[in-house]
């Protein structure tokens, strides 16, 4: 079997990192794997040529007409049995009318669940064999949006649990964030837009504060409102409170540090980040939509809230910020979850799964 891959994203954040578990995967399993994506993105440089041969293309965005083209020529120079369209920054609009004017079976992932207009629905849609879905959530609005269910299918994105099995350097953590040796810390890991709903737990901050004078929340994350959220905290007078603490590589190190995650987002596919937390260890509260429920289960490995819902997020930080052992005990529910449901070897296998019905099927008929 070979499948060529389309990736467009520059960084490895969580559908890049993806990607790159299912093509190692992969090539354990003995599929020959190519890969499309931008010159000198994070993942062409990082998979090896033992994965997939990479083809490191020009990419400007959801508007370059010529990357159908450029696509073209690829597929034409590898022959694959299926083309797969990975992320969203042009590759699956473009990539979906190259693979279908190649003549190419062509399967999508789908990773975020804001609705589309119908009309782009139905001509987009069109475009693809099959539609794989990374949360059950997800799922769920394609069906209602009127994508088709026997195009569709459900595979969760995965995390590499034994990753995140580390413990916590205090002294190293505390120097790091500047901050005092009886701290109580809880994070939000989620790019800097408005959706993730940095805003919510904001207000929230000074009850909380009140509760816990101790408390110190680090946002970590770049993106358009870090001045919003800059001066809001300078607004409300948060200083020394909340911290913006940017883009970090080394989260592996940094959870274990933390006493909970909070991700107040109103919307998620399924949050990558909520993976990683709970895979080492830590109690999460998140918002009941997406497939953020997919991860946390209410009173089981943390919280769920209703979306915008500031005194509710507020009652559930201060409940699991006040209760050590509880925190304890849904940090170790929550691991035992990601290494029963969201492993990387089921994520691989169900992405395969989808690759052998669908070539069967063609073959047969």
């Amino acid at each position: 079997m070979k499948i060529l891959h389309v990736e467009t994203g520059q960084h490895l954040y969580g559908g890049a990192k993806q990607v790159s578990y299912l093509l190692a995967g992969l090539q354990q399993h003995g599929v020959e794997s190519h890969l499309v994506c931008p010159i000198g993105s994070a993942i062409g440089r990082t998979v090896k040529e033992s994965v997939a041969e990479v083809y490191e293309v020009p990419m400007r965005g959801d508007l370059d007409l010529g990357f159908i083209w450029r696509m073209r020529r690829i597929i034409r120079q590898v022959e694959p049995d299926l083309l797969h369209l990975h992320s969203r920054r042009g590759a699956d609009l473009l990539g979906g009318i190259a693979g279908r004017w190649s003549g190419i079976r062509t399967v999508l992932s789908r990773r975020v669940d804001n609705p589309e207009p119908p009309a782009v629905v139905r001509l987009k849609y069109a475009l693809y064999d099959r539609v794989i879905a990374i949360s059950q959530g997800i799922a769920d609005v394609l069906l209602e949006e009127g994508v088709a269910a026997e195009k569709l299918a459900c595979v969760r994105s995965a995390v590499d649990v034994e990753a995140y099995q580390k413990s916590c350097d205090k002294s190293w953590f505390r120097a790091e964030f500047n901050l005092p040796e009886d701290t109580l810390v809880m994070a939000t890991v989620a790019q800097l837009i408005s959706r993730k709903g940095h805003r919510f737990l904001m207000q929230a901050m000074p009850r909380l504060i009140q509760r816990y004078p101790n408390l110190r929340w680090l946002i970590f994350g770049k993106g358009p409102l870090q001045e919003e959220l800059r001066d809001e905290i300078v607004r409300r007078g948060l200083q020394s409170h909340v911290q913006l603490a940017g883009f970090r590589q080394d989260l592996a190190e940094i959870y274990p540090c933390l006493d909970l995650l909070v991700h107040p987002a109103l919307m998620e596919g399924l949050g990558i980040s909520l993976l990683q937390a709970a895979s080492a260890g830590l109690p999460i509260v998140a918002v009941d939509a997406g497939g953020m429920p997919e991860v946390v289960e209410d009173g089981v490995n943390g919280r769920l809230v209703p979306g915008g819902s500031v005194e509710v997020l507020g009652d559930a930080v201060e409940q699991l910020l006040g209760n050590e052992s509880l925190r304890r005990e849904m940090g170790e529910s929550g691991r035992e979850k990601m290494r029963r449901s969201f492993s990387v070897e089921q994520m691989v296998e169900g992405n395969l799964a989808v690759y052998q019905g669908l070539l069967n099927t063609d073959n047969a008929t």
